[in-house]
């Protein structure tokens, strides 16, 4: 049992979560010069979070995988809660931007507020920081300048230091990221 549900339960609302993340971002990609599949980082979300970070509350699994469903697609708050619950969707709200504000000023709102949302959101966002950068690390978008790539670091790094004591592996994982900046 994880998090006092049954097993199955708990794969059925990971599945279900990875399903409906696939459908909702099938037609998008990545910057990075693959141009990957979109699908892909949320993903890899939900995998940081499980095994490297040792999370095993289902609930949070399945809303790294839905993170970006509301900002990024047609879904709404509404129609996320109806499918997989008030938790899922209230951790996916948390962790998403306004897309009618300026970017400057979306960026500046996760800084404030990210040290008063759950526990819950804040490991999401921990898991998207740390993939982000990862990713710029790896594959970064080809039209990319040096200076761009260090101020996502940097923001990233004033995110990330209002997360602290949410999950030290995580937090060590990003600080051992960050050093590697160019």
């Amino acid at each position: 049992m994880i998090q006092g549900r049954r097993k199955d339960e708990d794969v059925d609302l990971i599945l279900k979560a990875v399903t409906f993340a696939a459908l909702k971002h099938r037609d998008q990609r990545r910057k990075d010069a693959e141009a990957s599949p979109y699908i892909n980082h949320p993903i890899a979300l939900a995998d940081l979070l499980w095994n490297e970070g040792g999370v095993r509350d289902t609930a949070v699994i399945a809303a790294a995988l839905l993170h970006d469903t509301i900002e990024d697609t047609k879904t709404t708050a509404a129609e996320l809660r109806q499918a997989f619950g008030a938790k899922v969707a209230g951790i996916v709200a948390e962790v998403t931007d306004n897309k009618q504000l300026s970017k400057e000023r979306r960026k500046e709102l996760q800084v404030e507020h990210a040290a008063h949302i759950s526990k819950s959101a804040k490991l999401v966002k921990l898991a998207d920081k740390i993939c982000n950068v990862r990713d710029i690390l790896e594959s970064p978008p080809q039209d990319w300048p040096i200076e761009r790539k260090r101020e996502c670091f940097d923001w990233a790094k004033k995110v990330i230091d209002q997360l602290r004591g949410t999950n030290s592996r995580l937090e060590r994982l990003f600080d051992r990221l960050y050093k590697k900046r160019s």
